[in-house]
């Protein structure tokens, strides 16, 4: 608690001399004990290491399993196709954990390069990482403070610390404070520097209290270090898949185990058959292609400026029912600008566009607030302080710019800006006279002032005038508006003492000035309401400030949704779970708070999204179900714990992003629902047979071909199948709910059953016409097989509607596949060389228009249900 202790103490504690600065020797020493000021991480993977991790999978296993199994009994093609898989799989997942979790090397990079220190009694220019506690710091405006710093001496300071405290403004900071209450909150803190952060203005000097992961940023870093990285809940029902498929394969096989021994077969073609089942039990191609789906929506959504840097992060999205937004910059336009104005003449709050310039008050409060000013303004760059800059815009919108007033009434002398005063002054030359301009805090002003100027009228400032000045200057702070007021006077000659400088003024008025909300914000949110997404605010920012922003944009309607950090400290993270769903915004908050916030959310079962721009946003970023940084003012940091980034900082780009994520995992349950009604038509296809005592109708090859190869081009073609306009209309999912909700389930059995039967149908026709050598009936079931599931992927397209109404040709991919699956299939039985090892046989012309008018019968028999299933839904 470094800002509770007085210069003094700080000083001695830290046993330096604030004049001579440490010895060469002691800082050696204190390097040695502290290490360097620098951030540390954990050991980064390397890619063998990612690679490897790829593999963890019990899908996976099942997979090397059967491929050992495979090569054991000498099926190597088999082998090989099912290496090829997993070969492919560990890749494309390397491939995006090695792009991904850049927060640290970020962080390593925040650190400056040099720092003024004195060291022997001399200023000496030092690499930061050698600065340790105890060093004597010099800041100026444009320098980075190396450390976390107790400030001994300032002058006009201000440091800009909204990448670590989300406060919009530079924070004035003061050597002289002292704290005696112990809790307060960091953008609170003025007596103190925090490393990492700039000077914008002025100058201070500050003993080191902090370095390397002792500092701030440094807990940040430590936060983000120790956060583990959840499983999503596609990931989470994919491994559930993936136990559920493992142990029904192992049952199959000792099932049919048991079978064989009873009927007698020999223990070579039990284990064939056995493999077969394994095989058809498992939809091999279904890791490869939910996250070959996942990157296909991660390119679509690159082009509407959202990159995704974790691959799952697309499926969550569309879960999402809480986004957790950071204020500044994010929902609003990280820039104050002027809103309203008040002059004494017309007696009232104005807004900003009904400024007159041909009336004399307007004018010259105008005219004073572009003058006492130090900003400089251009259409291409802005330079000073943020309020300043706010004022030089102003006068920019009634085309009036400081550098032509000010040659025509050049400064001759100032009085700066003083923490204290609250007030800075300008003396400017006007004609033969000279002219006071002054601005600042309004009670400050009205302290000093004896005169006001109403429509040109000089009259003497009564209390009654000061009351109606006092409540204008109260009703634009409720409204959350930073207030200024502004006063002048005439001057014969410039000479004159400092200390008079600043007395018996003219009050003109006062300019209120917020940094506002983004205009295409506030339809967002509703959107999301209407959507079922909760909008939540978090904020440096001061209690008032962030209400009146939230109720403005809709988020909070009453001052009992909002909370401060200080009424936080007070929780409990269980008290705070509880009380949780009442608050909509968080106001004065650390980076430990925002993670406690999102934990909160979180242990409501909720799916939290996170947005923000600064380094204090990246711990929660990180820990949230979806982080979101800002493309163009988000720091490196904040972009290095995201699973997203928004290129142009937009927050509608969320709830399009939010829309994207629902189309996507709906189209990835499209392609996880086919390829398990396929595996499942598969496995009654064999255990049917094999029940019955006929002879095998599928090799494993057979099988392996036709997951691969027939069933992979429909899967990924319904994974990039036209989203639904109307996705949002619906609540989020809940992500307990099953993959095989809403009908899913039965969908998937009953035409699992449909597909073995007709696989059957065309094998026992094949025996009965061609005779039993298996082989001419194979290639029938074969063909049956893959075809027939070729055209119940046009079943998948929609569960109600037919594929006449959502349109045969409005997913030319899927329509491809399935003429390329039919080619595939083609070849493969025409080409010697591959009909030899596939082991079929060469079909008449009779043979496929049989084969491929029992496969059409998938989409016949569906049509049919889906006709009586829009009947129901009508008279329901």
């Amino acid at each position: 608690m470094w800002f509770g202790k007085t210069t003094e103490e700080v000083i001695k504690e830290l046993k330096v001399d604030p004049k001579e600065g440490l010895s060469s020797d002691e800082s050696k020493r204190r390097l040695e004990e502290y290490g360097e000021n620098k951030l540390t991480s954990k050991t980064q993977k390397t890619l063998f290491q990612i690679f490897i991790s790829q593999l963890k999978d019990p899908m996976i296993f099942i997979l090397l399993i059967a491929a050992v199994i495979s090569a054991f009994m000498k099926e190597l093609s088999d082998s090989i196709i099912i290496l090829v898989v997993i070969l492919i799989n560990g890749m494309v997942g390397t491939i995006q954990e090695f792009k991904s979790e850049k927060a640290m090397e970020a962080l390593k990079q925040l650190s400056t390069p040099k720092a003024i220190v004195k060291r022997d009694g001399d200023l000496k220019e030092i690499p930061s990482e050698e600065v340790v506690p105890g060093d004597i710091v010099i800041l100026d405006a444009g320098r980075f403070t190396p450390a976390d710093l107790r400030l001994i001496e300032s002058a006009n300071l201000k440091i800009e610390e909204s990448a670590l405290t989300g406060e919009s403004v530079p924070s004035s900071k003061d050597a002289n404070v002292n704290f005696d209450n112990g809790n307060i909150p960091l953008g609170d803190q003025k007596n103190m520097a925090f490393a990492s952060t700039l000077a914008t203005y002025g100058r201070g000097i500050g003993v080191v209290t902090g370095t390397g992961m002792n500092t701030e940023i440094g807990k940040i870093a430590k936060m983000l270090d120790e956060s583990e990285t959840e499983m999503t809940p596609l990931q989470k029902k994919l491994a559930e898949l993936s136990k559920i498929l493992g142990i029904a394969a192992v049952a199959i096989c000792t099932l049919i185990f048991i079978i064989s021994v009873i009927q007698g077969r020999d223990l070579f073609e039990m284990f064939l058959t056995a493999i077969s089942l394994a095989v058809a039990a498992i939809p091999e191609g279904l890791p490869a292609i939910v996250s070959i789906v996942l990157a296909m929506g991660v390119q679509r959504m690159v082009k509407n400026h959202a990159i995704i840097r974790k691959l799952p992060a697309v499926e969550t999205l569309g879960a999402v029912n809480i986004i957790c937004s950071d204020k500044t910059g994010t929902l609003t336009q990280n820039k104050m600008t002027v809103k309203k104005f008040y002059t004494a003449g017309p007696d009232e709050l104005k807004a900003v566009d009904e400024l007159d310039i041909n009336n004399i008050d307007d004018n010259l409060l105008l005219k004073n607030l572009m003058l006492c000013n130090d900003a400089t303004y251009t259409e291409t760059s802005q330079t000073g302080d943020p309020t300043e800059v706010a004022l030089l815009e102003m006068g920019v919108k009634f085309n009036i710019l400081k550098a032509d007033l000010q040659t025509s009434s050049p400064r001759v002398n100032e009085v700066p800006f003083d923490s204290d005063r609250k007030l800075m002054s300008t003396i400017n030359k006007q004609d033969k006279n000279y002219i006071v301009y002054t601005k600042g805090a309004t009670d400050n002003l009205l302290k000093i002032a004896t005169k006001i100027n109403i429509n040109g009228n000089i009259q003497d400032l009564t209390e009654d005038l000061k009351a109606k000045i006092i409540k204008a200057s109260n009703t634009m702070s409720d409204d959350a508006l930073r207030v200024l007021g502004a006063a002048y006077k005439e001057l014969t000659s410039p000479d004159i003492p400092i200390d008079s400088i600043e007395k018996d003024l003219i009050f003109i008025g006062l300019v209120g000035m917020i940094d506002p909300p983004r205009l295409e914000v506030k339809d967002s949110i509703s959107t999301c309401k209407n959507s079922g997404i909760k909008t939540i605010m978090i904020t440096g920012d001061h209690r008032n400030t962030a209400f009146a922003i939230a109720k403005e944009l809709g988020i909070a309607e009453n001052e009992n949704e909002t909370i401060s950090g200080v009424e936080l400290d007070k929780l409990s993270q269980e008290e705070l779970n509880n009380k949780i769903d009442s608050l909509r915004v968080f106001a004065r908050v650390s980076p430990e708070h925002k993670v406690n916030i999102v934990k909160a959310f979180k242990s409501k079962g909720n799916i939290v999204s996170m947005t923000g721009d600064g380094v204090n946003d990246a711990p929660s970023l990180k820990i949230a179900d979806i982080g979101v940084a800002m493309g163009i003012t988000g720091t490196d940091v904040s972009k290095g714990a995201s699973d997203m980034i928004l290129t142009d900082d937009n927050f509608s780009t969320i709830v399009s992003a939010i829309k994207e994520g629902r189309n996507i995992f709906n189209n990835i349950k499209k392609s996880i629902i086919f390829l398990l009604s396929c595996n499942l038509g598969e496995i009654i296809t064999l255990f049917i047979a094999i029940l019955l005592n006929w002879d095998t109708p599928l090799k494993p090859i057979h099988i392996l071909w036709v997951n691969l190869i027939t069933d992979t081009l429909p899967a990924l073609s319904l994974g990039v199948d036209p989203g639904d306009e109307n996705v949002m209309d619906n609540p989020p999912r809940n992500t307990k709910e099953s993959l095989f909700s809403h009908g899913s389930g039965i969908f998937l059995i009953l035409n699992g059953l449909l597909i073995g039967i007709l696989t059957l149908i065309a094998f026992r026709y094949g025996e009965k016409v061609y005779g039993t050598e298996g082989v001419h009936a194979q290639t029938m079931a074969f063909v049956v097989l893959s075809v027939s599931q070729l055209f119940h992927s046009l079943n998948m397209r929609h569960p109600r509607k037919s594929i006449f109404q959502v349109g045969i040709f409005s997913n030319k991919y899927l329509v491809g596949s399935i003429i390329i699956g039919i080619l595939l299939q083609y070849l493969v039985i025409t080409i010697p060389f591959l009909s030899n090892l596939f082991n079929l046989f060469n079909l008449s012309l009779f043979d496929w228009t049989f084969v491929i008018l029992v496969s059409v019968l998938t989409l016949v028999f569906n049509e049919v249900a889906k006709i009586f299933i829009r009947a129901k839904s009508k008279n329901s």
